[in-house]
């Protein structure tokens, strides 16, 4: 099976700091033990970046340098599959937000979630069930 992997949930599992590090890495090392897969799209990545560089966010912020480097280990890792926003992704993004009268703050994840859902991921490792719950059919697996 393979979890696609939300950005909250990837920086809890990389930041130490992260009140949900331990938590996270835990899950991780369980899934990989069970011989499951994970699914990243892209957008993920962007979005890790720009978190974990963020002095505000954390005491000891990566260097962009670093930041990069960790997604790109991510994104080559053996148990990853790429997963890329397709016409049907972009699609079921506007029938969700529009349908379910999401606002600007909703705009990312509900476009992950097409992401995974079209590619046929049901299963996501989030921080924040609640952001995927309206949407419905997903299994949110929190650390």
């Amino acid at each position: 099976m393979n979890h696609g992997i939300d950005t909250g949930f990837l920086v809890a599992a990389e930041v130490v700091e992260h009140a949900s590090h331990q938590a996270a890495r835990a899950k991780i090392a369980g899934f990989v033990a069970a011989g499951d897969g994970f699914a990243l799209a892209p957008q993920v990545l962007a979005e890790f970046i720009h978190v974990v560089t963020d002095a505000k966010r954390f005491t000891a912020p990566l260097s962009v340098d670093a930041a990069r480097d960790l997604a790109q280990k991510w994104w080559t890792a053996q148990e990853v599959t790429h997963v890329v926003p397709t016409d049907a992704a972009i699609a079921q993004f506007f029938d969700w937000h529009r349908g379910h009268g999401l606002g600007r703050k909703r705009i990312l994840d509900t476009l992950l979630a097409a992401t995974y859902r079209s590619a046929g991921i049901n299963s996501l490792l989030t921080t924040d069930a609640n952001d995927f719950a309206i949407l419905g059919g997903f299994n949110c697996v929190t650390p």
